[in-house]
């Protein structure tokens, strides 16, 4: 059985909350990712995302050099633990429809990597990721109830 240790990416670059989030469209530029760990220290307190710049910052008009990370991150931040399997890892990222998951050492709480649908698809073994992939692109409806017309 194949654990996540093994495929995960380790190093990876974190923001703290009090950054801007010109900084972290800056960072996820240079660093041509989509999403970028908040670390409060050396504890996970978030995660942020090309999409809440776009739709919690931008879309409600707010300056990208005053506008915290902290302001516009998602909090509810799903990981996995280091020592659990690729199969657990590609349940939790299809049930909740997430391309990426922190990595956490069970022991530090400390997030030591990250692992991508990306990461599973090449060093992975191939079963799972399709289903996966397909959980995580199942169609869902569009919220446009504060939609004008």
């Amino acid at each position: 059985m194949q654990k996540v240790s093994e495929v995960m990416t380790r190093d990876v670059r974190t923001i703290t909350p009090q950054d801007t989030v010109r900084h972290a469209a800056q960072m996820m530029d240079e660093l041509n990712v989509g999403a970028i760990p908040v670390c409060d220290g050396d504890r996970l307190v978030g995660m942020i995302t090309d999409r809440d710049i776009t739709v919690r910052s931008v879309a409600a008009g707010q300056a990208p050099d005053q506008t915290r990370v902290s302001d516009v991150m998602s909090t509810d931040v799903r990981t996995v633990f280091a020592d659990q399997s690729i199969d657990e890892a590609l349940g939790k990222m299809g049930d909740v429809q997430i391309r990426r998951v922190p990595v956490i050492d069970e022991q530090s709480k400390r997030m030591v990597g990250i692992v991508s649908l990306g990461d599973l698809a090449t060093r992975g073994p191939d079963r799972g990721v399709e289903q996966t992939l397909e959980n995580i692109s199942a169609p869902s409806e569009p919220d446009r109830s504060s939609t004008r017309h």
